[in-house]
């Protein structure tokens, strides 16, 4: 599955899951942080495939990876709309108990992932091709690799600071580290490269 018909189907699915997980503890707090833990790791994942798959063709050449590269964009929108959906479950849990709401946040914390949802309607509405040709292609990388760093920045704080107490954020965690990584790597590999051909 490609391009489009691959938003609409990721975007079903997990606006599905998401509701499902809600519907089935009688719409209670148990469900919908059920819904926010699904809901972040689906956007997590979705996040890691678009922002590595220039750096992974690079590494790991391979049908799959094509299959990465070729969708980027669209994995992309893919992952604004996961975590949009994440954000109106998050104000669920709000609406339903402002007083655990707060007990797992904080307003630096809501800062941090504010600017990270800006980035993220940015990025996805630059998505288009005529919303990238007006923004211009200077313009346009500069908004998506600062955007893409910070969102990443976003996660790591995120999760960091939960897995010490939480195990279900462990295996988000080597996920985040994996992804700065692979794209470390690959900048070294392509700088290297540089150096070589202007010697």
């Amino acid at each position: 599955m490609n391009g489009w018909r691959l938003v609409g189907t990721l975007s079903l699915l997990l606006g599905a899951m998401a509701l499902y997980l809600m519907a089935s503890h009688g719409w209670d707090i148990e469900g919908v942080r059920l819904a926010i833990r699904a809901t972040a790791r689906a956007s997590l994942v979705l996040f890691a495939l678009a922002f590595t798959a220039g750096a992974m063709i690079e590494l790991l050449p391979s049908g799959a990876t094509r299959w990465q590269r070729r969708n980027r964009r669209y994995l992309g929108v893919s992952f604004a709309v996961s975590h949009f959906i994440h954000l109106g479950v998050i104000l669920a849990l709000a609406s339903l108990d402002r007083e655990l709401f707060w007990k797992l946040t904080n307003v630096t914390t809501i800062v941090l992932a504010g600017t990270a949802y800006l980035f993220i309607a940015a990025m996805a509405a630059t998505s288009f091709d005529r919303t990238a040709a007006w923004l211009g292609p200077r313009k346009w990388r500069l908004l998506h690799l600062i955007g893409g760093w910070y969102i990443w920045i976003s996660f790591a704080v995120a999760v960091g600071k939960r897995v010490p107490f939480d195990s279900f954020y462990w295996p988000m965690a080597v996920l985040v580290l994996a992804i700065a990584v692979v794209r470390l790597v690959a900048m070294l590999r392509r700088n290297r490269s540089l150096e070589r051909l202007a010697h």
